[in-house]
Parts: structure tokens; C-alpha cells; sequence
């Protein structure tokens, strides 16, 4: 089959993408990299052969030696019509991610694997497969410990592809559990914590739960009804969630990121007051924590005390208190 000739803008942007193409090939046919670049083999034979001028330049850009060039098995071209770059340049000069670099994304790979949507599709392996092109040295073994919300997570993201009403038993803090019928609609992570949002039959409304509250889940023959509903933003009004009142420097807001979305919040003479939502008093500490001392909270009292006990708890660890 005949093909349009090509152009030297044509060569250019191939001869870009057939080197990587190459080197991640190992070796490979004349006819396979023609037909893979829609080009003829001859002019697949041509561009292959053309990189044997094609290298780094020296001082003054000339070429310099013969390392400085690409370089191909010109026997196994001859003979067998297959291509295996023996020498390359440059690319090899990049920067590489280091083996505790590799380590670390590999373990965001493994938790945005878990969100619905994500883990199913063919995207995981790809960038496994690119992070392992670009690394200097082998990854230390990482494994992502499972915990309780995974199961929970997994079986509202089977719930979220099939259609279904999810049913759960729910127990926020200092509140009695409740049986609780949820068209699920998104699952999504906040603060290093995993939540569900969907419609609860119960509360005839979008609800947000935290999932490491959710227990005894199971998948309903319910189909989902009330997918299309608008989904609160978090920590909105309606949610199971702790209100609280802060005070800190004006300064120190953009720590606090989306929990100030939707806050109340005053600021005069450098500090700002706001009351919020949290998730619970697990999620303020963690809050109080990441200011340093900066936040303080005055309301509600419960949640104060509980900070201020944790904080002391951590000061005799240090034989401070």
C-alpha cells in the first residue's frame, strides 16, 4: 500500500517519537514500526538509518565522536529487516526519580487506585509502567496496608457500577447507630479520610458519611433512584458532622485549605475567627496539629478539652507537662 511522501516538518516530529518508540521496543520488525508510523518500510528503513547522523553536538556543534551518535545493529537490519538501537545519546542524561521518589508515588498510585472509576480503568498499570521506565533504581517493596474502610470502599464502588441502594449501619460520634439506605453516588477522599456521599432514605436528603464509620455494608436489590439529586458540598448544612468555632492568626488560613470554604469567619487586627464543620474530633486534632499551636478553639467546649487533654497527653510523653 502506497503512502504520502513526507515532508521535512514530517521527518522531524517522527524521527522525535521513534526513538523512544525504539528503546521501549527493544527490538522490533521494519514492517511493525512502519505500520505502528503509517509510513512505508522504506521510509521506516530511511528514518532508521538517518539517526546514525543524528547524536549530540560538541563544542561549536559538530559532531565529535563516534559515542556522541546513535548507533543500530546494521547486521540484524541487513539480514532480517529488524531494528535494535545498540547506542543512544542524551536521553539516558535526564533526570530520574530516585528509588524512595518512585516509592512515595507508587504509594498515591495505590490509594487514587481505590477511588470508583480510577482502579478500573487500564490508567493504574500505565503509570506503573512509565514510573518503572523512570527510575534510577529499583522501588523498595511498598505495600499500602488495607484497613477496615477498604472492604467498605470496594463494596460501595461494586454498589456505584451495578446501580444499587447500599444499606449500612452508621454510628457517629456520641450518637446511637442507625440503620442507614444510601443511593451512593461519589466516594471521594478529604484530609487524608474517605467519604461517601449519596442520598440516605432515612433522612430523605444527601448526606455525607465518613466511611470509617460505616459497618455491616451490604449491596440492596434497591436500584438507585435519587442519583441526579445535588450533592452538598462538605461539611455543608444537613451533615453529620461537628460544628466548631477557631481562632487563629489571619496569616495562617491558607493551611487550613477547603475547611475554610465554607466557614463563617471574621478577621480584625490580624486574627480571623470562623466556625466550621469537621468531620470529628479526630479530624480537629489533626487540624490543631498542623498549625502548631497557632489554633485555638473556643467552641463547643467538649471538642476543646478533648484537644487540650490530647495535647497534654502528648507533652508527658516528652516529660513535659
Amino acid at each position: 500500500m502506497s503512502r504520502r511522501p513526507l515532508v521535512a516538518t514530517d521527518r522531524a516530529a517522527l524521527l522525535l517519537q521513534l526513538v523512544p518508540y525504539l528503546i521501549g521496543k527493544g527490538e522490533v520488525s521494519v514492517a511493525e514500526a512502519a505500520e505502528e508510523f503509517d509510513v512505508t518500510p522504506e521510509q521506516m528503513r530511511a528514518m532508521v538509518e538517518k539517526l546514525t547522523v543524528i547524536g549530540l553536538p560538541g563544542d561549536g556543534g559538530f559532531w565529535q565522536m563516534a559515542n556522541d551518535l546513535f548507533d543500530i545493529d546494521w547486521d540484524l537490519l541487513d539480514r532480517d529487516d529488524r531494528i535494535v538501537i545498540t547506542h543512544s545519546v542524551a536521553l539516558e542524561r535526564t533526570p530520574r526519580l530516585t528509588a524512595r521518589e518512585a516509592a512515595a508515588l507508587l504509594a498515591g498510585l495505590q490509594l487514587a487506585r481505590g477511588i470508583p472509576g480510577v482502579g478500573d480503568s487500564d490508567l493504574f498499570a500505565g503509570l506503573l509502567a512509565k514510573l518503572s521506565r523512570g527510575v534510577s533504581g529499583v522501588p523498595a517493596d511498598l505495600i499500602v496496608a488495607p484497613a477496615p474502610v477498604d472492604d467498605v470502599r470496594d463494596r460501595v464502588a461494586e454498589a456505584l457500577r451495578v446501580g444499587r441502594a447500599v444499606a449500612f449501619t452508621y454510628k457517629a460520634p456520641d450518637a446511637p447507630a442507625t440503620t442507614r439506605t444510601v443511593d451512593p453516588v461519589k466516594v471521594s477522599i478529604a484530609d487524608g479520610q474517605w467519604y461517601l456521599q449519596g442520598w440516605c432514605h432515612l433522612r430523605e436528603a444527601m448526606r455525607t458519611f465518613h466511611l470509617d464509620r460505616v459497618s455491616d455494608i451490604r449491596i440492596t436489590d434497591l436500584p438507585v433512584s435519587h442519583a441526579t439529586e445535588p450533592v452538598p458540598d462538605w461539611f455543608a448544612d444537613g451533615t453529620d458532622e461537628l460544628t466548631v468555632r477557631i481562632r487563629f492568626p489571619a496569616s495562617s488560613a491558607p493551611l487550613l485549605g477547603d475547611y475554610l470554604a465554607r466557614a463563617d469567619t471574621e478577621t480584625e487586627k490580624g486574627t480571623t475567627t470562623a466556625t466550621m464543620r469537621v468531620a470529628d474530633e479526630n479530624s480537629l486534632r489533626r487540624l490543631v496539629a498542623k498549625l502548631g499551636g497557632d489554633l485555638e478553639i473556643l467552641e463547643p467546649e467538649g471538642a476543646r478539652r478533648a484537644a487540650a487533654d490530647w495535647a497534654r497527653c502528648a507533652l508527658e510523653l516528652y516529660g513535659e507537662a
